[in-house]
């Protein structure tokens, strides 16, 4: 079905654009075009003045609509999970399992995997977040399933039936061989839960890591004779990182700062979200323990940080409002690239002629009024 979306700014991914129309051909956008040359044989849609953006890609979810991956890693979970996201603009995700034992990693790739046969909407992959990582820097994750690399793994993650696959690890703590193994099967490697030297995350960057995770949280620091994770992720002009933009994760300062560093475009959005995103009741379980939400902070009943209550429209608003970031920057860094590090931006990310029809409409506070995701509509004005 042809739809010709008009009457609100459009920010192509480089630009915010006015006085411009997109037509949407079904699942792709078929052309950015000045309103005035809109054809007229497709039903036309009415943006109310509202800032129509690439669809929100976020690569860390762990739950929401009351879901945690770990907890229900079956289609069914997924879909609730994509569904909670999509209601604050993401249509681009990577369903996340924390640290679990090798049965529950089996069945979060078979449902994956199902999921995407399906078309659940907004699945773009899979992310193993450990556990091959370093329990000195653990975070929540629980100490007793975090190990040596289980055998198959490199068969698991590399099957082929997953989409874009996502592993977490500490480099430090697995042979650079297995990275080289598993950046030829095309899975992203990122350095996460670590406590490697500066030169333990030399060599994994020599063997093909490409993201840090969560940059900051769960990491060796920078410091001034030892720049750690932290210092090779900021000096790394090729790899991406992860930042949870929530104001408990990261101080403001210590973002601006990074973001500053970094090389231009390698910053991404990512929200570590927990089963209470989109989700009325804001208490879970996680590994045997409460996590209560407060004030936006999902914490132990010891004040330890347990993901995050964010969503990616709200860590948008956050770096706007907070960071100083440009809204066009903004956008940026929560589509184009996070699309860039998938390796997807030549699909995702941007609005312009045969991208996939992945779409976001903002109003003028940054809420969200209305989703696409494949040309598909989702309104929630």
């Amino acid at each position: 079905m042809r739809q010709i979306l008009v009457n609100g700014r459009v920010f192509d991914g480089e630009t915010i654009l006015d006085g411009q129309a997109v037509v949407l051909d079904g699942a792709i956008v078929a052309a950015v075009l000045p309103a005035s040359d809109a054809p007229h044989d497709a039903e036309r849609v009415d943006l109310q003045g509202g800032l129509l953006a690439p669809g929100f890609i976020d690569v860390q979810v762990n739950g929401g609509g009351g879901v945690l991956f770990n907890d229900t890693p079956t289609v069914e979970g997924i879909r609730a999970i994509a569904e909670a996201h999509r209601r604050f603009g993401t249509t681009g995700l990577l369903p996340t399992l924390i640290s679990d034992q090798w049965p529950v990693m089996t069945q979060a790739a078979e449902a994956v995997a199902a999921a995407l046969a399906e078309g659940v909407p907004g699945v773009r992959g899979v992310h193993f977040e450990g556990p091959y990582l370093n329990v000195e820097r653990k975070g929540v994750h629980n100490a007793q399933v975090i190990r040596a690399v289980d055998p198959e793994a490199l068969a698991l993650f590399a099957s082929g039936r997953l989409g874009q696959v996502v592993v977490t690890l500490a480099p430090e703590r697995v042979a650079p061989a297995f990275i080289e193994d598993l950046v030829a099967a095309g899975v992203k490697v990122c350095a996460g839960h670590t406590a490697a030297t500066y030169e333990q995350v030399r060599r994994g960057l020599e063997a093909g890591i490409t993201g840090f995770t969560h940059l900051f949280n769960a990491m060796s620091p920078l410091t001034s004779r030892e720049p750690g994770v932290v210092g090779a992720a900021l000096e790394d002009t090729d790899s991406w990182c992860g930042l949870i933009a929530d104001g408990h994760h990261v101080h403001d300062a210590a973002l601006k700062v990074a973001i500053a560093a970094k090389a231009p475009g390698r910053m991404m959005l990512v929200t570590d979200a927990m089963p209470s995103v989109g989700a009325a009741i804001k208490r879970f379980e996680l590994g045997g323990q409460e996590i209560v939400v407060a004030d936006g902070r999902c914490a132990t009943p010891e004040g330890r940080l347990a993901g995050s209550d964010l969503d990616m429209a709200g860590a948008v608003r956050h770096s706007i409002r907070h960071l100083g970031l440009p809204p066009a920057e903004a956008l940026r860094m929560a589509a184009l690239y996070p699309a860039a590090f998938l390796g997807l931006e030549g699909r995702l990310g941007r609005i312009a002629a045969d991208f996939d029809a992945d779409l976001v409409l903002l109003d003028d506070d940054l809420q969200v009024r209305e989703t696409w995701i494949g040309g598909n509509a989702n309104s929630r004005r």
